[in-house]
């Protein structure tokens, strides 16, 4: 039960800051519940404030774990390239690699998400346009990103071939992620991170690792 004083904390701050807390309440639940253990019920308790104000934010439940969603993937993202740092291409595509299979990217809560959305999107058409913009879009970074590397190492590629080593690079990454997150125990401090660095320059036929020991 939401306490006096919670509602009058919760109508001092704005629309964003009760809807991100509304956001971060099902993200929590869907990572621990999976999507039909998000109730509205449920979220509300969570984020201590009643069923009526998620209402007034989110026409349906459906709308809220949308919002989640779109929120998760675009954190992900923006989080995993934030890491791509770097004096040279080479540097930030190591760089990018290492940030993408250690944590925090790596978590067994972004597992526990990815498994409890997987169901949810194939059956929600909005889901779905989320996924694909989010896949593309960090597809289309990671291309880029790759073509630098390969015009910095004085080969030339098409965007045919840099679009399918993009493919192939991110499947290395999305891989090595789903594993880490959901059996960390298996695996040897920065093993990951140094398979991916392995696997990717394999893809490409460069040497990453003295990039990687850069960093």
């Amino acid at each position: 039960m939401t306490v006096p004083g919670d509602r009058r904390k919760f109508r001092r701050e704005g629309a964003d800051q009760r809807k991100e807390a509304l956001v971060r309440a099902t993200l929590e639940l869907i990572a621990e519940e999976g999507v039909r253990g998000a109730t509205v019920r449920a979220i509300a308790e969570r984020a201590e404030v009643t069923q009526g104000l998620i209402r007034h934010y989110f026409s349906t439940k459906e709308d809220l774990v949308l919002a989640a969603y779109t929120r998760h993937m675009g954190a992900m993202t923006d989080q995993t390239f934030a890491s791509a740092v770097g004096t040279t291409a080479k540097a930030r595509l190591a760089a990018l690699l290492v940030a993408s299979v250690t944590p925090p990217v790596v978590d067994a809560a972004s597992v526990g998400l990815w498994a409890g959305f997987l169901n949810h999107v194939r059956q929600d058409a909005r889901m779905q346009d989320v996924h694909a913009r989010t896949y593309h879009g960090f597809r289309d970074r990671l291309e880029a990103l790759i073509a630098e590397v390969l015009r910095d190492a004085g080969r030339g590629a098409d965007d045919r071939e840099c679009r399918r080593l993009a493919i192939a690079c991110n499947a290395v990454i999305d891989g090595l992620w789903l594993e880490g997150g959901a059996l960390p125990q298996a695996f040897e401090a920065g093993e990951l991170a140094e398979i991916a660095v392995q696997s990717v320059g394999a893809i490409l036929g460069l040497d990453l690792t003295e990039a990687e020991a850069q960093q």
